[in-house]
């Protein structure tokens, strides 16, 4: 018989996800104690067996809802969505397998925010003799000039400064200036997983291959720490799908953006 519970388990949680790490390194990576006190987690129970997994990540404003699955476990997923659509905040940002988003139904006001593919490293010989010796790890230092680059160059941005605490930000500098910058989404060495994220040069500096650089220079170092590296990119931004299948990337799933607000 089928139940629906708040899990708190990190253990049962890391069994499920490592089911399909490439899909769940987002959640994989939020158990790490970094993340952890940040997330809720909600399950969908046949008897004692976990079938479906929604995490609600509270660290950022809007919160993040994450209720990726392969689509045969999609009549699960839509399950768990629908009994807890009681427990989730009134506005709230998402990533969902397609089809997910028709639990919210009319009662929700829902903005698409574009189709993304999910990208896995899968090849890292190109790794080893790139040179990258004009990139340098960026500090807590750095928040400002990143906070500028992002600004002018990626305003749509979901940079957190409290991620440069990972180690993993790193930048091409003129000066004190930043003018490209690769870092992570999330990061933990204990769960050796890695999601790429807040990758961008600045407008005056592009079409240099700056770009490509500091990401090689961010996965030279993530492969000494994590065996599942990955990042998420429009599928409308086939410059930048090109530029990471050139570094050793692969699609491996498909998804959609959303921004849902509950209507009534």
């Amino acid at each position: 018989m089928k139940n629906i519970a708040s899990i708190q388990d990190k253990n049962e949680l890391e069994v499920f996800l490592r089911k399909n790490p490439p899909l769940h390194i987002y959640s994989i990576g939020d158990l790490d104690d970094f993340y952890w006190k940040y997330t809720k987690w909600y399950g969908l129970k046949d008897e004692d067996t976990l079938k479906a997994v929604v995490l609600l990540y509270n660290a950022v404003n809007p919160p993040v809802l994450l209720a990726l699955c392969k689509k045969e476990e999609l009549t699960d997923m839509n399950e768990l969505l629908s009994c807890i659509l009681q427990n989730l905040p009134k506005r709230f940002y998402s990533h969902l397998t397609p089809g997910v988003e028709k639990v919210f139904g009319k009662n929700y006001s829902i903005l698409q925010n574009g189709n993304y593919c999910k990208m896995l490293l899968v090849d890292n010989k190109i790794l080893c003799n790139a040179a990258t010796d004009d990139v340098v790890r960026l500090t807590s230092n750095d928040i400002h000039a990143l906070e500028e680059l992002y600004s002018e160059s990626y305003p749509e941005n979901s940079f957190d400064p409290r991620m440069l605490e990972t180690g993993m930000y790193f930048g091409i500098k003129e000066g004190e200036k930043v003018i490209s910058v690769s870092g992570v989404h999330v990061y933990s060495k204990h769960y050796r997983v890695a999601a790429l994220g807040n990758i961008t040069t600045h407008r005056d500096r592009r079409g240099k291959g700056l770009g490509t650089k500091v990401t090689v220079r961010l996965c030279q170092e993530l492969v000494n720490h994590a065996d599942v590296i990955g990042l998420n990119v429009s599928i409308h931004n086939i410059s930048a799908i090109r530029c990471y299948e050139k570094i050793g990337f692969r699609r491996i799933a498909l998804y959609n953006e959303f921004m849902i607000e509950k209507s009534i």
